[in-house]
């Protein structure tokens, strides 16, 4: 899985305090039910970066089907409690 990364990106996810790869990680381990589709052509994937922290990270695949990151963050205490549910 290829990712694109610019100065725009990697500055958006820097600002909610994560760092591109932690992003790449949870959406190359993401287990159903993600991704999930939202809108048209954008993707949602909730999981734990390597560090085990749970993250929201939205993307878009490219025409060449690389991965572009639009946005990323650390879940809220709600969303974690239910994506722990998820997980049962």
């Amino acid at each position: 899985m290829e990712f694109r990364w610019n100065e725009w990106n990697a500055e958006h996810v820097g600002q909610h305090g994560i760092e591109p790869e932690a992003a790449e990680h949870v959406v190359e381990e993401a287990t159903a039910p993600y991704p999930r589709r939202i809108g048209e052509e954008k993707l949602l994937a909730w999981g734990p970066d390597s560090a085990g922290d749970l993250l929201q990270v939205i993307f878009v695949l490219d025409e060449d089907a690389s991965v572009y990151v639009l946005h990323a963050r650390s879940l809220t205490e709600r969303e974690k409690r239910r994506y722990r549910r998820q997980r049962r």
